[in-house]
């Protein structure tokens, strides 16, 4: 395929025409530029060796291959822009000088822009082509709503201590708990409530008092623990409690403290007597 340009006093001369077919060069042509490319390859062939009818059909037919392939991906930007509409979305925008500067937020509108997309995003406009990550918005809501560390967790009859639940965040963004409440369910379906007034909480650890258990037997129990935020929040899955020991043997040692009295008093009346 051959180009030939007029020539004048031994120097090529060169059209403007010609000249902004280099334009872009170390850029991605799009259809503009392949049509620029083939009116001057048809402007500039050898009179004496002139293209084929035969060649120009089938660029023709790449160029309108390639104008409807662009088309089409056009139309998809498009499309998938708007379905982004009410979703959250995180944007990394660069300006001139190379600064990032990251948003997010939910997408309020689309907007077309000279046959591009922009979205509005916390009532300012950003490009689509911005957008790094689009998040689910129950994905969003699970970061946000209250939690509680996994933990295992153990009170003894024959020791009785408080018992404290660590790493619990009552939430943020709108989704905070202001209250808990505590269940303890036993391996056979049974469940206790904790009364709220044997419970305390403060900088993310809950404490429950020694009596709450007093009367609960030796076992495995899955502690439930139900938040007041706006989506009554309820973990099942977090905390197990293991009791150990007897509640027997905590009436035992009462009542051997009750009849070691006894026998005192009784010692006592008989040294009086």
């Amino acid at each position: 395929m051959s180009l030939v340009a007029p020539v004048n006093n031994g120097q090529v001369n060169i059209s403007e025409t010609s000249q902004e077919t280099e334009k872009k060069t170390g850029s991605a042509l799009d259809k503009d530029d392949f049509l620029m490319l083939l009116v001057t390859q048809m402007k500039y062939q050898d009179p004496l060796e002139p293209e084929s009818n035969t060649e120009y059909v089938a660029q023709l037919a790449q160029f309108s291959s390639l104008e409807q392939m662009q088309n089409l991906n056009s139309t998809a930007t498009n499309t998938s822009a708007y379905t982004l509409v009410g979703k959250q979305v995180r944007i990394i925008e660069t300006s001139n000088t190379g600064a990032e500067n990251e948003v997010q937020g939910m997408v309020e509108y689309v907007k077309m822009e000279n046959g591009k997309p922009y979205v509005s995003v916390n009532g300012e406009m950003y490009s689509y082509d911005d957008i790094v990550e689009v998040i689910d918005e129950s994905y969003l809501i699970s970061q946000y709503v209250p939690s509680v560390k996994q933990q295992e967790i153990t009170y003894l009859h024959h020791d009785p201590q408080n018992v404290q639940i660590t790493g619990i965040n009552m939430g943020s963004n709108g989704y905070e708990a202001t209250g808990v409440a505590v269940a303890l369910m036993a391996e056979d379906g049974t469940t206790t409530k904790i009364n709220s007034d044997k419970m305390s909480y403060k900088n993310g650890v809950l404490t429950i008092h020694k009596s709450a258990f007093a009367n609960l037997p030796a076992g495995k129990y899955v502690v439930g623990i139900g938040f007041d935020d706006q989506n009554k929040t309820v973990d099942y899955q977090s905390v197990t409690l293991t009791i150990k020991g007897s509640v027997e043997s905590e009436e035992t040692v009462k009542n051997e403290g009750a009849a070691k009295g006894e026998k005192t008093g009784n010692s006592e009346e008989n040294k009086q007597a």
